[in-house]
């Protein structure tokens, strides 16, 4: 199943039950996101979504993204619509 967000997109694999993060904000990424790491970042966003500052994410140990506050509750938003489909 596609899923296309405000920040995220990928595609949810019902028979192995992993998303395939396919890009981030506008970067693209090729990741796989079980549900275990998906619940701890979308608990550590929910944790932190009202820091002024925002967060900085990292794709492949390597490339920081920044993401604003607003960007984090969008991707809060979406990641919440990933958990959706581990159900």
């Amino acid at each position: 199943m596609l899923m296309d967000g405000n920040i995220i997109s990928g595609e949810f694999d019902e028979q192995t039950n992993e998303f395939s993060l396919q890009k981030v904000k506008h970067f693209n990424t090729e990741s796989t996101i079980n549900e275990k790491q998906l619940q701890a970042l979308y608990n550590y966003l929910v944790k932190h979504q009202d820091e002024q500052d925002g967060q900085i994410i990292t794709l492949y140990d390597q490339m920081l993204i920044r993401l604003s506050q607003e960007e984090i509750n969008l991707l809060i938003r979406d990641l919440e619509e990933v958990r959706n489909l581990y159900e």
